[in-house]
């Protein structure tokens, strides 16, 4: 049997102390316990360590060696004891998360700014990818935690709903009343609107698609980006475009306005996705959290009962 973790302590006692009695004090056990314990250390590792031949006690040539170790590793314990107490705290911590392109748009800053407001020693790192990308990476373990929509999901993938996302048209902003208090636009109106979307890689557009088919409409289609913040440009700046994106799209660009349609686009419920298995850290934990406080400071609608939408 090896030396074991009070040995080490014991003898590095001892000879700071250069005393038995005052290391036994320090140790709060008897001098006969300590003594026979450093014999212990001493048959287990095959040498004399400690010099008692002297009015003190002091290290022999091996002993000195010994506790240079000794002192190295109890520093490692003290240092991995205080890791463990950090994560614990969310002094420390790392979150890789991974979204589809719209929540690039209008969730990755506002969470990374509560992050970093609430736990500053954690960091983040932030990937833009497909859905089926993130369920595969969640399953290899390489992602922590997903946002995406409900849907059918990979087998070993559990979804926790987040919000209920609305969609709509959004201008560019102008002058008068709040477009929020507006008369919805009749989705028959939109057979004369200009419209700029995101192209056919994005759900998001099959999901407009989708609806517009159901209406029988079909909007004059001007613009078609597979870039979410160009999107948002253009339209900004060519007050005759219009486009179909989430309401939130507009909540940190003052530029842009929603304006409802009538009838509304089918709202998506929005879940986070982690592995069903894994071990969640501290600081996903707390992601977690902080992700639910944000969508509902921001007024995003509660998620309405999963029913199988999905992006």
């Amino acid at each position: 049997m090896g030396p074991e973790l009070r040995h080490l302590r014991y003898l590095v006692a001892v000879v700071e102390h250069g005393s038995f009695t005052r290391a036994a004090e320090e140790l709060r056990i008897s001098q006969p316990t300590l003594s026979q314990q450093i014999k212990q250390l001493e048959r287990v590792v095959g040498a004399q360590l400690l010099d008692r031949s002297g009015r003190g006690v002091r290290p022999t040539d091996a002993g000195e060696v010994y506790v240079s170790h000794a002192r190295r590793a109890l520093r490692e314990l003290a240092v991995a004891d205080r890791a463990v107490l950090d994560v614990a705290d969310l002094s420390r911590g790392h979150v890789r998360l991974a979204m589809t392109p719209t929540f690039i748009a209008y969730l990755a800053g506002p969470l990374a700014r509560e992050l970093r407001t609430r736990h500053p020693g954690v960091t983040l790192e932030v990937r833009e990818m497909t859905q089926d990308r993130i369920e595969a990476g969640l399953l290899a373990d390489e992602l922590d935690i997903g946002i995406a929509f409900e849907g059918d999901h990979l087998s070993g993938i559990a979804p926790v709903p987040l919000f209920t996302e609305a969609l709509g048209l959004v201008v560019a902003a102008r002058g008068g009343p709040d477009a929020r208090a507006a008369r919805p636009v009749p989705v028959r109106d939109l057979s004369a609107q200009q419209l700029a979307l995101l192209s056919s890689d994005f759900a998001t557009r099959n999901h407009v698609d989708e609806y517009f088919a159901r209406h029988r409409v079909r909007p004059p289609i001007v613009v078609e980006a597979n870039s979410v913040q160009a999107l948002t440009e253009i339209v900004q700046r060519t007050a005759s475009l219009a486009t179909v994106l989430p309401d939130a799209i507009t909540d940190d660009r003052p530029h842009l306005t929603p304006v409802p349609i009538d009838p509304p686009l089918p709202t998506r419920v929005v879940v986070l996705l982690r592995r069903g298995s894994a071990y969640e850290s501290a600081a996903v934990r707390a992601f977690t959290r902080l992700a639910h406080d944000l969508v509902r400071e921001r007024g995003y609608a509660s998620p309405r009962p999963i029913r199988g939408d999905a992006d």
